[in-house]
């Protein structure tokens, strides 16, 4: 089955009227029906379905049941069902308001803000609606005018008919007139900053709360310039894209369409009846909602009709957000759909900060990179988190990191908190690999080993140009194979890890055991280079170890690329030579093989940034 024929959720607000029940046959006994939530997964009012094995189930329970693929491709940048479709009869005017965007929304609402548009299905002789400032004012003036009760006087009442349709922004002051009949799309959000009421006063006696100091926050105080033409649609943006069909049932009383992966249809019924049929032949009339899924093929729509159909387009200019949370520094950037860096940012690491305030303070970088860069939160198709430890991808948990000192922290539920786009994770090691694959070294390459040394030793396998993760839960942990049995204590509780005699730690501890003294990495290369014998002997066997642990990937793997990346890489001139001496000694095969290239990074330490925005 194709075609879901929805029931709506009715909403009695007290400027409604009764048109809906009336002229649109919605199944409703109260007195007041103002609003009817035609396709809605919302929890303030969901849509079920009327027809089929789901019938009586809502929308969301069948998007649940039958998957997310139901909704298509283009939905999956979106961290919830991506819209709302009401039918609106107001008989009385509506209260001046606003809507929030996504930024302030969730920050201070938990849901997404609000973008909508109206489609006027039927107006009085006199009727007209308020739609932004006729002039320009200031913030003390907005605050002035709405405690004088002045605010009427500078907001720009625009007349309306059959037919009109307006887009309302985020941001833009607005409100419907009294005797308008509408066909709203909007953004799935229910959130809605009251300015001024006329003094009216609810169900309980009492005048409804007015949110002024939050619209006085997101309100946008200039005039609007004329909005551009949609062309060929009724509307389109980032949320959605609303054609208008018309059948008059003689000229025209036929029309086909395609239900492609990328989006699923919606088709809303302003008047007229006849039929739909994609696997299924479903009968509509005036004020019927169908649903069709994302990948259902053709369809055919017959007999007379006025109709808007909705579906979700792909993303203009996408902009990712990637972050890469490390053990000294947390690395966040804004990467475009050729995997280059926009601009980035990097914040040490506070080594007893809580898991909660290192996401936080990652998630405020995010927002504050794509202020900077005048990017907006809807040009965002979301943000991937490269994560050391332990890795749940599905459920987005850190089992357990020992260089971070986190168990089961559900960084996807926490940072979803602050940015309001879908969100994944992955293993650092394998973000990193990921990046030099898609961007870096190994960009000719599907099969690749990535071995990062710093803090900690990582790294990541990809093949087939995937990330390989087997079937459990957790990354590639290659610095965690042994390489010396019952050698020296590793952070992770076991003994002779290659981490710990490869990390750059393990090398200044090295130095210290051998000298007595305290020596950085750069003090280390820079004294055998010197010729200092004591740093000479101390480099042969780290390299003998390093070289070990790639000897024992290649021959499980067999990449066509070993890359090393991390700290240790930038004196990649020094030691790629005698590694790949080892590799081509150690490797099985050897030369009658097929042996891999062994190079430096290339992206240094954006991989693992560029590596994580390609996860989504």
């Amino acid at each position: 089955m194709s075609v879901l024929k929805l029931k709506p959720s009715c909403k009695d607000y007290l400027w409604g009227g009764r048109r809906l029940a009336e002229e649109y046959g919605k199944e409703y006994d109260g007195e007041i029906l103002a609003e009817t939530w035609e396709l809605s997964c919302h929890p303030d009012g969901p849509s079920r379905i009327a027809n089929g094995p789901y019938e009586g189930k809502t929308l969301q329970e069948y998007i649940e049941k039958e998957g997310k693929e139901v909704l298509g491709i283009n939905c999956r940048r979106f961290r919830d069902f991506p819209i709302l479709c009401k039918f609106i009869d107001a008989r009385e005017n509506l209260s001046i308001q606003v809507h929030p965007d996504n930024r302030y929304a969730l920050k201070n609402e938990g849901q997404y803000g609000k973008t909508e548009m109206w489609y006027v299905m039927d107006a009085g002789k006199d009727a007209f609606l308020y739609y932004g400032f006729k002039k320009e004012v200031s913030k003390e003036e907005f605050a002035r005018r709405i405690q004088e009760d002045t605010l009427l006087e500078v907001l720009n009442a625009v007349p309306v008919q059959k037919g009109d349709v307006l887009f309302i922004e985020s941001g833009t002051i607005h409100a419907i007139g009294a005797d308008i009949l509408i066909a709203e799309i909007q953004q799935n959000s229910n959130v809605t900053y009251r300015v001024y009421d006329y003094g009216r006063v609810g169900k309980d006696g009492k005048k409804r709360d007015l949110h002024i100091e939050k619209a006085l926050a997101v309100t946008n105080r200039v005039p609007l310039l004329k909005s551009k033409s949609s062309y060929p649609h009724v509307a389109d943006c980032d949320y959605f894209t609303v054609d208008k069909l018309n059948l008059d049932g003689q000229i025209m009383s036929r029309m086909e369409g395609n239900v492609s992966q990328d989006s699923f249809v919606s088709i809303l019924i302003l008047d007229g009846e006849g039929t739909v049929t994609c696997g299924n032949s479903v009968s509509y009339k005036k004020g019927d909602s169908l649903f069709l899924p994302a990948g259902s093929g053709n369809y055919v729509v017959e007999g007379s009709c006025d109709a808007l159909i909705t579906r979700i387009r792909e993303k203009t200019a996408p902009v990712r957000i990637g972050i890469d949370l490390g053990g000294t520094e947390s690395r966040i950037g804004l990467v475009d759909i050729h995997n280059k860096v926009i601009d980035s940012v990097h914040i040490p690491a506070e080594k007893k900060a809580a898991a909660e305030e290192t996401l936080h303070t990652a998630a405020r970088a995010a927002l504050e990179l794509l202020e900077k860069n005048g990017i907006s939160m809807e040009q965002c198709t979301g943000a991937g988190i490269g994560v050391p430890g332990t890795v749940d991808r599905k459920k987005g948990i850190v089992r357990y990191s020992n260089n971070t000192g986190w168990e089961d922290v559900a960084v996807v539920r926490e940072m979803n908190r602050y940015l309001p786009v879908p969100i994944e994770i992955a293993n650092d090691g394998d973000c990193a690999a990921l990046g030099e694959v898609i961007a870096g070294a190994g960009k000719e390459c599907s099969d690749v080993v990535m071995l990062t040394v710093g803090t900690g030793v990582g790294g990541g396998v990809i093949l087939d140009g995937e990330i390989y993760q087997g079937k459990g839960i957790g990354g590639s942990e290659l610095g965690h194979m042994v390489i010396l049995e019952n050698g020296e204590l590793c952070t992770c509780g076991r003994r002779g890890c290659l981490e710990a005699y490869v990390s750059v730690p393990a090398l200044k501890r090295q130095a210290k055991e051998k000298t007595g003294k305290e020596y950085s990495p750069e003090e280390i290369f820079s004294e055998a280079v010197e010729g200092n014998p004591a740093m000479k002997e101390l480099l042969d066997l780290y390299i003998q170890r390093l070289g070990t642990g790639i000897v024992n990937l290649v021959n499980i793997f067999r990449p066509q690329m070993v890359v090393l990346g991390g700290e240790i890489s930038q004196w990649g001139n020094m030691i790629l030579p005698p590694l790949r001496k080892m590799m081509e000694e150690g490797a099985f095969g050897k030369e009658k093989g097929q042996l891999p290239l062994l190079e430096a990074a290339d992206l240094g330490k954006d991989a693992g940034m560029i590596g994580a925005a390609g996860i989504l």
